[in-house]
């Protein structure tokens, strides 16, 4: 089934672990500089004069970018939901909104290729797909057709096999991120979720020390209603910096 549906209003500006999503949609504060500069003209012009480019070209271009920068991935929501609005407002069509969908059901059907492809493409798209689902709204609620497939990205982080230093980063980051949001449209999924990442936790042998402490502080953090109190905040944060 298609992912679709109308998109209205960005989700709070939120921050986790050292990095801030400017969340103002006017704002055009978009890392974009990696690209060359032909690139840039189009994702600019797709900001300001969505019905000059082709929309499908610009959708899959910040999916292939989102799929091979980390920094690009973590900011490409705002960008998708800046164009998305732009679309509307000057021709009321979702193209746009259309390919990026179609694109991300694509790698999603393909994601345990992915992760064996390339792990750094891995963490990249689920970092990109929980950006997606906390910018995109329908109604200013989540969209109910990304809920199952963001659960699905972030079980295949928490499996013992993928609880290395990269792919558990990955997760806690997403959980600070999407975690809250996630619970109130599907709890039961995140009960089963949780009871994975603490028997990760408390069986599994061969975790890092930093594995270990971030599981441990993404466990406290659901526990204590997704907030950090200041005492958990100077414990966690300096031992990650240390």
């Amino acid at each position: 089934m298609p992912w679709t549906g109308a998109i209205l209003s960005p989700s709070p500006v939120k921050s986790c672990w050292g990095w801030v999503v400017m969340g103002e949609a006017g704002r055009e504060e978009y890392k974009i500089q990696s690209f060359d500069a032909e690139t840039q003209q189009l994702l600019k012009t797709a900001l300001k004069d969505p019905g000059a480019v082709d929309l499908e070209k610009v959708a899959n271009v910040i999916v292939d970018h989102s799929l091979q920068d980390r920094v690009f991935s973590k900011e490409a929501g705002r960008m998708c939901y800046a164009i998305i609005q732009a679309e509307s407002k000057q021709a009321g069509q979702n193209v746009f909104r259309r390919g990026l969908l179609n694109r991300l059901q694509q790698e999603y059907q393909t994601r345990e290729q992915l992760r064996a492809r390339s792990m750094q493409g891995w963490v990249c798209y689920v970092t990109f797909i929980c950006n997606i689902f906390d910018y995109l709204r329908v109604n200013n609620m989540p969209m109910m057709a990304l809920v199952n497939p963001v659960y699905d990205c972030l079980f295949r982080l928490a499996q013992p096999d993928s609880l290395n230093e990269e792919e558990v980063d990955c997760l806690v980051l997403q959980l600070h991120r999407v975690g809250e949001q996630l619970e109130k449209m599907n709890g039961q999924r995140m009960d089963e979720l949780f009871v994975l990442i603490r028997d990760g936790f408390l069986l599994l042998t061969g975790l890092s020390n930093l594995a270990q402490l971030l599981l441990l502080e993404i466990i406290e953090f659901r526990a204590a209603g997704w907030k950090t109190t200041p005492a958990a905040h100077k414990y966690y944060y300096s031992e990650v910096s240390d």
